[in-house]
């Protein structure tokens, strides 16, 4: 089997571990959390980069196969440089979905809710470029919500209350799609539902990451074909804060019975600034 590494800034990178165990749940997994240093939305680019290769790189000395970059900033600002650095495995990153966006409108409005630094990346921008001229894009940064949800507060009053601040544009505008553009959104998914009603649709593209990791882990090791077996395989939880409180926040967080997977957790010293 092979050994996945999936890293973020914290613990949004738990809905794309989720879906990734749901679809491939005979590999092995490490989950790195850079939570002393979370949210990386508010951080220089260039700090995003230099630290989001470094514990690509670490990952790759764990003995990884291929590595998920499960956080939009960190995608935008280092996705380029990672894959150029670490050219010998498969790197996937993650980017808000606003081609199925555009496709899905009816009414051709769309909410994208992200943090600051993916709204203002480059790479966010291209995308955007690439859009049907119909389409209307209502951005927004969702400053504060990802230190809450790191927090363990995502279903506080005072979550809903920013959250509702955040929205409230987008509703304004008559957005009948919202990207979640950050990998800690979907943890908000029920406060979103009750904010907007359900007939809104939300875009949220953990899925369809995972079927980009299965299609290049078959095309980067064709012959390994064998990994596959019906026994669930290990995940490991790495810190550079607290290792107790992300697996526990792993418990809270995902839908997978983790039970079911051999855990560990770990705080690496020489993960902290």
């Amino acid at each position: 089997m092979a050994l996945i590494g999936v890293f973020d800034s914290g613990v949004g990178g738990l809905s794309i571990l989720d879906e990734a165990l749901h679809q491939l749940p005979e590999h092995d997994y490490i989950y790195l959390a850079d939570s002393a240093n979370a949210p990386y939305g508010e951080k220089s680019s260039e700090w995003i980069s230099a630290r989001s290769l470094a514990l690509c790189r670490h990952l790759v000395q764990e003995g990884c196969d291929a590595i998920v970059v499960a956080c939009n900033t960190a995608t935008a600002e280092a996705i380029a440089k990672i894959r150029t650095e670490l050219s010998e495995i498969p790197i996937i990153g993650v980017e808000p979905g606003i081609k199925p966006a555009a496709m899905q409108t009816q009414n051709g409005i769309v909410g994208v809710l992200a943090t600051e630094a993916t709204l203002n990346s480059d790479k966010f921008n291209a995308l955007l470029a690439t859009l049907p001229a119909h389409c209307r894009i209502i951005k927004q940064a969702g400053a504060g919500l990802v230190p809450l949800i790191e927090a363990g507060s995502a279903d506080d009053s005072e979550t809903l209350e920013l959250l509702a601040t955040h929205l409230l544009p987008i509703q304004e505008a008559g957005a009948d799609t919202l990207v979640l553009g950050c990998t800690h959104y979907p943890f908000l998914r029920q406060s979103i539902r009750m904010l907007l009603g359900e007939s809104i649709t939300l875009i949220d593209t953990s899925e369809a990451v995972v079927r980009q990791l299965k299609r290049q882990l078959e095309a980067k090791y064709p012959r390994k074909q064998d990994w596959a077996n019906t026994d669930a395989g290990s995940v490991c939880f790495i810190s550079s804060k607290d290792e107790t409180k992300l697996l526990k926040m792993a418990e809270e967080l995902m839908s997978t019975d983790l039970q079911a997977h051999r855990l560990s957790a770990a705080l690496l010293s020489d993960l902290r600034s």
